[in-house]
């Protein structure tokens, strides 16, 4: 919504009667309901994303997400699989890749041992690298195997 709004230069005190105008179903009774709560005039848009996310995001789901997020293992999913995953868990959770290094590091983390070696190594500072990397050592190791399997 923040970069619809960045886009079309929405004004500040615009925003929350974009949003809301957006909302369907259960979203817009909730919506509704808020907003007659919310006794102090129009509801800023700060304030508008509070109470969003306090109904559609609280604490206790960011403390799960969180959770999965730290043991997310690469285990039997491809590399791609496994970079899927962790974008989208690691947006939910930016505390924890703040920086490219501390996501650099953080997806080299869950990844199984015959790749996060290789990764370990190289000693990469940036996320793209990184999963460029391991995209290489899977496709290497897939090969590898292949060519084992040729021989018998």
């Amino acid at each position: 919504m923040e970069k619809a709004f960045t886009l079309i230069q929405v004004s500040e005190d615009l925003k929350t009667d974009y949003a809301s105008y957006f909302l369907m179903g259960d979203a817009n009774y909730w919506w509704e309901s808020t907003h007659a709560l919310e006794r102090e005039g129009p509801v800023s848009w700060t304030r508008f994303k509070e109470l969003f996310l306090e109904k559609y995001f609280p604490d206790c789901l960011e403390n799960q997400l969180e959770v999965e997020f730290l043991e997310l293992r690469q285990g039997e999913r491809s590399v791609t699989e496994y970079e899927a995953k962790f974008k989208k868990l690691s947006r939910l959770v930016p505390k924890y890749v703040s920086t490219e290094t501390q996501k650099a590091r953080r997806s080299q983390q869950g990844l199984n041992p015959e790749i996060r070696n290789g990764v370990v190594a190289l000693q990469l500072k940036t996320y793209p690298s990184v999963v460029q990397a391991t995209l290489l050592i899977e496709s290497d190791h897939k090969l590898a195997a292949k060519e084992r399997g040729d021989r018998r």
